[in-house]
């Protein structure tokens, strides 16, 4: 009988930096939306002529969330929790780099071919399954575009705040205005990731949800002996623990 094994799968310093992004993002976007609505005299509205179906943002919506009249209030929180994101992501950057952790995620050239298999096989239109490591290749070119869209926010986010100090990094990135653009679009790409993710997560099933909290999952022994050791120092045969030993 294959018996099975609780293997692990992700390390305390990924899954702390791991979680540490999803309330720094969350504060981030809430402030964004205070500094952008703090004084906006025309707001935006989707409709047809003088018939509104839906206004950026109701009455209500910009009561409750405080989001008109509070402009230094957003600047401090999102200044604030910048520094964090922006030290989080330089802590993974070191991680990735230590013992070439990044080409678990960096795809090559077959990863980029065999992404579109991935998506195809999580779509259940093909039943050949691509060759699989720590991160399938649609999970490494997800992850890798992420993080192009991370170091861009961070980036147009500098060139925003201090577009005269930093007037050569605001210049290379197409000047105030393109700066602002770029800001706002990795914004919501980054949180359209986050929704895809999520949708991802629960359909993966609790074993995969479970695994980013505990770093283990179970799984037949076979299947343990094949995959493909998680970041971490520990000899590979302290991975593995047999449940119930």
């Amino acid at each position: 009988m294959d018996e099975p094994v609780a293997k692990q799968q992700h390390s305390l310093t990924l899954r702390w930096m791991h979680w540490i992004n999803f309330p720094v993002l969350m504060v981030m976007a809430y402030s964004g939306m205070r500094i952008y609505w703090a004084d906006v005299r025309d707001p935006y509205a989707i409709g047809i002529g003088s018939w509104t179906w839906f206004r950026f943002w109701p009455d209500s919506v910009e009561e409750k969330l405080q989001l008109q009249r509070h402009l230094a209030a957003g600047i401090a929180f999102h200044l604030t929790f910048a520094w964090f994101f922006v030290g989080n992501g330089v802590a993974y950057a070191v991680h990735l780099m230590r013992k070439n952790n990044w080409r678990r995620i960096i795809p090559d050239g077959r990863s980029v071919r065999d992404s579109v298999r991935s998506v195809l096989h999580d779509l259940h239109l093909v039943k050949e399954r691509p060759p699989q490591g720590k991160y399938n290749p649609a999970q490494q070119m997800a992850y890798t575009v992420v993080l192009v869209m991370a170091t861009l926010l961070v980036a147009s986010g500098f060139a925003i705040y201090k577009s005269v100090q930093l007037a050569w990094l605001t210049w290379l990135l197409g000047g105030y205005e393109t700066a602002r653009l770029i800001h706002f679009s990795m914004t919501i790409g980054l949180l359209s990731f986050f929704v895809v993710h999520v949708l991802q997560v629960a359909r993966a099933g609790w074993r995969t949800f479970s695994s980013m909290i505990t770093g283990y999952r179970l799984m037949p022994r076979t299947e343990a002996e094949a995959f493909t050791e998680p970041d971490t120092d520990a000899p590979s045969e302290l991975a593995t623990q047999e449940v119930g030993s």
